[in-house]
This record gives C-alpha cells, structure tokens and sequence, in this order.
C-alpha cells in the first residue's frame, strides 16, 4: 500500500484531534504543522517530530504531502482548500465548509476538477446514536418518521471571543451560535429528515451584545419535503455546556439522545438502546469521538480510490440551512 504524506494547517484547539487521528492510520505520515503563530507550530511540530512551518503554500509544491487538513478560522477555509484541490491535494476541513455559500461553492468547483477529494468534518455522523437513528429512518422499522427536535444550550463567555478576534464577526466567523457550535446539530436534522421546503426562524444577541455582532440564541421550525416537521433552539447564553438533546417522533415509537444515551419509547415502555463509547479522547468532551472515526473513513476512501461520503456537496447542506435561518429571521418570513 502506498504511504500517504499529511499536513495540518491550524494549530489550535481542534488540531490535536486530527495529530492523534493520523499518528493512529497505518501507512499515513504527518510530516507539516502550519500555524501564523510559530510558537504554536514548533510545539507542535516537537510533539508530533515533523516540519513546521507559518506560510501553508509551502504544502503546494510539495509532492510528499497528499493530504491536508485544514483546522483554521472559518474564513480561511475556501481560500486555502481551493488553492490546496488545484494542487491536486485531499483537502479534509473542519466546519463550518465556508462563511458564505459562494465561497463553498467556489470550493466545490474546485473539487470537481482536482485530482483529490475535499471532505467536510461532521464528526457527529459517525456517533453511534446517529447511526443508529439514521438506520432506523431507512429502514423503517419504527414506522414513518413524523417530527424531530434538538436542544442545544452552551456556555461561551466573553474571553472566548476577546481571545479571538475573528470570532464573533460576520465577515470571519460567518455567524455566532448557528455556524459554530450548533451546525453539528443542524447538520443531523438535515441528515435525518432529508430535502428541506421552507424554514421559519429567528436569531437575537441576548447576552453577548456589547462583545460580538453575531447572535448567541436562534430558533426554527423546519418543514421537510416528507411532511416531516423538525424544531431546533440553540444558544451559547447557558451557564453550561449541557449535552445536546435529540428526539424523533415515528408512527410506532420514539427515539431521544439524553447525555449521549439513546432510548426507545415503545409501548408504553423505555429501553436503551445505544449507549456512547467513552474513551479517552483530545479536547471538549462534547465534541465526541466521532473525530477518529471521520479521519479513518476519509483515508480509507483516499487509499481505496472511493468518493468520500460527506463531500463537498453533502458539507454544504448545513450551511444552507444556517444561512436560511439568517434569511428567514432578517426577512420575517
């Protein structure tokens, strides 16, 4: 099997779990951290033992590094990835895709007439809950599914956006609760309810409005084209990060995510019927496993020559319906 080279672009808060992704896959190498920060590069690049360097075009002449993770502040993903998929690199980005939907597609594009593969890290895909939820829907075995909802109530303080000056903008974050921290759970709804008809929805800033632009609490009501209606509330103004809730009504039962257990509501009866994995993991605690697992899918799709699954066009969705939620509470309709 051919060795594949790796690079990652970002040395921040989410890079770790990336690193140890790739120091587990048998026959990848990661051999460049990238960060403007150089302090935050050489320790990393001391951690790890590879090169280090603060200037990511380095990565696209290099015929050693295939593939590219990109771990940086949401505005710089479209830039670097479309520079990257020219250069016929794999190109794996964390969330959001893009801040704006040109951008994505302008990413999208360039995917189409690359030699690699662009991947959209939505981690919570591969939790075994949504797996099993997501089998359940297809199969049918609890009937048509009627309605679903998810809660999601965060904790981000003012530090947390001081500490980043691109957070907590429009123009570099793309957003605030929405885009950042409640996307894996759009991202879900979407992936479980299926094509989207209409979304009525509103943001505001409760809390935070003397520190960033962006909203810290948004709501909607989401109909899909299988008269499937979802209801989504999300806010970072919680004084903790409480796990995220997940319900889905079917004809023959219920199923709901409580602090990661999933449970059946059937007959009058409640059983569990998947329960997380706790193992020790890199960063939030709320940010799950699934990393790993999203990491090892996309190299096993790369070494086999198969199109990875959560591409482009499938990273994309969740940021429409971000944007559609903006629209819609800008609009009033």
């Amino acid at each position: 099997m051919t060795t594949l080279g790796a690079a990652i672009i970002g040395c921040g808060a989410i890079y770790p779990l990336h690193a140890k992704a790739i120091s587990a896959i048998t026959d990848v190498n990661l051999l460049t951290v990238v960060d403007i920060d150089v302090d935050k590069a050489k320790q990393a690049g001391i951690e790890y033992a590879c090169h280090v360097t603060d200037d990511y075009r380095e990565i696209l002449n290099d015929n050693h590094i295939d593939v590219v993770h990109l771990c940086t502040p949401h505005y710089l993903h479209a830039e670097m990835a479309v520079e990257l998929l020219h250069a016929g690199k794999h190109v794996l980005t964390e969330k959001p895709i893009a801040v704006d939907l040109p951008s994505a597609k302008l990413m999208l594009d360039a995917a189409v007439k690359s030699s690699g593969q662009l991947g959209v890290v939505f981690q919570n895909r591969y939790n075994d809950a949504s797996i099993y939820i997501k089998k359940t829907i297809d199969s049918g075995a609890l009937g048509k599914l009627l309605c679903m909802k998810g809660i999601v109530t965060w904790h981000r303080n003012e530090s947390y956006y001081r500490d980043s000056n691109w957070r907590g903008r429009w123009s570099t974050e793309g957003g605030g609760v929405l885009i950042n921290q409640t996307i894996h759970s759009l991202d879900l709804l979407q992936w479980f309810g299926g094509e989207i008809t209409s979304v009525k929805g509103s943001v505001t800033t409760d809390v935070l409005d003397d520190v960033i632009e962006v909203e810290d609490t948004a709501h909607a009501c989401i109909d899909f084209a299988n008269n499937v209606r979802g209801l989504f509330y999300g806010t970072n103004t919680y004084l903790e990060n409480s796990p995220v809730e997940l319900e889905l009504v079917f004809e023959e039962g219920t199923l709901t995510l409580r602090r990661d257990y999933l449970y059946l509501w059937k007959d009058g009866k409640e059983s569990l019927v998947c329960q997380p994995i706790f193992s020790p993991t890199e960063g939030k605690s709320y940010w799950g496993t699934g990393h790993k697992r999203l990491i090892e899918d996309f190299y096993d799709h790369i070494f086999s020559g198969r199109k990875f699954w959560l591409d482009g066009s499938e990273g994309i969705k969740a940021l429409e319906l971000v944007k559609a939620i903006y629209s819609s509470s800008q609009r009033n309709k």
